[in-house]
């Protein structure tokens, strides 16, 4: 396991590698015991992640290894899925998941998504399209969908 230290326009983020692939995106300096080293999956993260702020890149193509449950991984792939500039509300995401009542859990899947941006769970919103939760604050949720409308606008 490795780590790296991204320091970008909308703040800093500690990126985790293991075995060739990208397992964790932190919000801030959250650095633990793991060596700092740049391996080349943290290089092409740091790039692709740079090209997203810059708003030049809309996939993502570097390895991802999240770890989680069943289900967290059935809700990441959904938000995988969720278009580039758009949104989708948690009870969306959960009858997309197969039981309609399980958007309490589908917060719960994105609160422990270990790839924020990249696995795109800021494009999650409530019922109403209001803005709810997210581990990097409603600040930067808003920055991150602020950024994706302005390059679709462009576009």
């Amino acid at each position: 396991m490795a780590a790296w230290l991204l320091r970008s326009r909308l703040g800093d983020f500690t990126l985790i590698a293991s075995d060739g692939a990208l397992t964790h995106i932190r919000f801030g300096k959250q650095m633990g015991d793991e060596p700092i080293e740049r391996l080349p999956v943290l290089k092409t993260a740091e790039e692709e992640l740079n090209a997203y702020f810059a708003g030049r890149l809309q996939r993502f193509s570097v390895p991802l290894a999240p770890t989680g449950t069943p289900f967290q991984q059935k809700v990441w792939q959904l938000l995988l899925a969720i278009p580039y500039g758009h949104t989708a509300s948690y009870s969306e995401i959960a009858a997309k998941a197969g039981n309609a009542k399980a958007f309490r859990a589908v917060g719960s899947a994105n609160h422990n998504n270990p790839l924020p941006i990249i696995i795109p769970c800021h494009r999650v919103v409530g019922k109403s399209g209001s803005l709810v939760g997210y581990a990097g604050g409603l600040d930067m949720k808003q920055a991150l969908l602020s950024l994706e409308r302005s390059v679709i606008m462009k576009g």
